[in-house]
């Protein structure tokens, strides 16, 4: 095998199951994210979870030790051989011949399930990143029984119906002749041992829940649906066995003023129509601060302005989006005497009294192209 997993967690090859799972602890405790999150340690944490993994696995410790792939081998006969579709040629034996399994009982220490949970940020945290405390209520090994399930002072036996084999087997005449058929022991359920006495804080099951405080770091561009993966903080498996994975998805909260168009950002800015004429500046509280756009005079309705690099961070590679401010020119509805006066005169300055409307095929109205610009066409 390319890994020595008794090397990983420095123990003998003829440690026991106690010894193993000790050793295991005791580098857990050493290496976890939350006391060295230095990444060559978070490695080296994944590794002896791999280890305890196959280890503490009666089964796949068995193909280890035998020089097999303890990760391949539980599919039983390889593809197109004999034993395929029958678990194994073990099992062919035992149907025809009455010979006895010899499987083993299978592990009380298993690893945890993942776990998701999902954050909700700011736009501007999105967008330039942030430090944040969650929340988590997960499954952690039990202090009182240090995951082994029994009541302190007292300790796991073995199951006197299967004798620790985690199985019984049963004899019966058929056609073939006597065929022996196995099945999971029905007083130990398999495992090969009982908890006369559970431990009363877990019940037996090497673990509790319990609420903790985790820091998230959350890169910069991040978007809905982003999932940041913390390796080994999620469940603790059942007997203490090592934690899953917690997955934390990023839920972005609408903004008051922008809309988010990937890393792009858009706003619209509603303008009378002399200032549109004329040209003038308006404040904008960007994400940076605040910054004046500028109108240039003649701006038409449907017009967007682009302030550059004062978007959204890119998530990967450097640089940010831009923030187009969209224009739209408002038609006074509601004139007094004197400026309806004011306008005529205009209009006759510029020739505009009599003025008609220009019409082309497919011209689209303000809204529709704006409509269609936030669809990307």
């Amino acid at each position: 095998m390319a890994t020595d997993y008794y090397a990983v967690l420095g123990v003998r090859r003829d440690a026991s199951q106690d010894e193993i799972k000790k050793a295991f602890r005791r580098l857990a405790r050493e290496l976890h994210p939350d006391v060295n999150p230095d990444p060559k340690t978070q490695e080296r944490f994944k590794e002896i979870n791999a280890a305890y993994e196959v280890l503490s696995d009666p089964q796949k410790k068995q193909v280890y030790d035998l020089g097999g792939d303890p990760l391949s081998a539980a599919g039983g006969g390889g593809a197109g051989g004999f034993g395929a579709g029958f678990g194994g040629f073990s099992d062919i034996m035992d149907a025809f011949f009455g010979t006895a399994s010899q499987r083993g009982p299978r592990s009380r220490t298993r690893r945890g399930q993942d776990a998701m949970i999902r954050l909700e940020v700011e736009l501007d945290e999105a967008a330039f990143g942030t430090t944040k405390d969650i929340q988590v209520d997960t499954a952690v090994v039990c202090t009182t029984c240090e995951g082994e399930g029994a009541a302190p002072g007292t300790s796991a036996q073995t199951c006197d119906m299967c004798r620790g084999r985690g199985e019984v087997s049963q004899v019966t005449r058929s056609f073939l002749g006597q065929v022996m058929t196995s099945r999971p022991c029905p007083q130990c359920q398999g495992f090969g041992t009982v908890v006369p006495t559970p431990c009363p804080e877990c019940a037996g099951d090497g673990r509790v829940r319990s609420r903790r405080t985790l820091t998230v770091k959350i890169p910069a561009g991040v978007d809905n649906g982003t999932r940041i993966q913390l390796a080994g903080e999620g469940e603790v498996g059942p007997g203490g066995g090592p934690a899953g994975d917690l997955y934390v998805e990023i839920s972005e909260r609408p903004h008051a003023v922008f809309q988010r168009r990937g890393d792009d950002l858009h706003c619209t800015v509603t303008l009378p129509m002399t200032a549109a004429a004329l040209g003038t500046k308006i404040p904008l509280e960007t994400l940076d601060g605040l910054e004046e756009v500028d109108i240039r005079p003649g701006t038409q309705s449907g017009q967007s302005i682009p302030l550059h690099q004062r978007g959204v961070t890119h998530l990967r590679g450097g640089g940010r989006g831009d923030l187009i401010v969209h224009v739209e020119v408002q038609t006074p509805s509601k004139l007094d005497a004197e400026q309806e006066e004011l306008i005529r005169r205009l209009a006759k300055l510029r020739g505009e009294e009599r003025a008609s409307g220009h019409f082309a095929p497919g011209q689209q109205g303000l809204f529709s192209r704006l409509k269609d610009a936030f669809n990307g066409r």
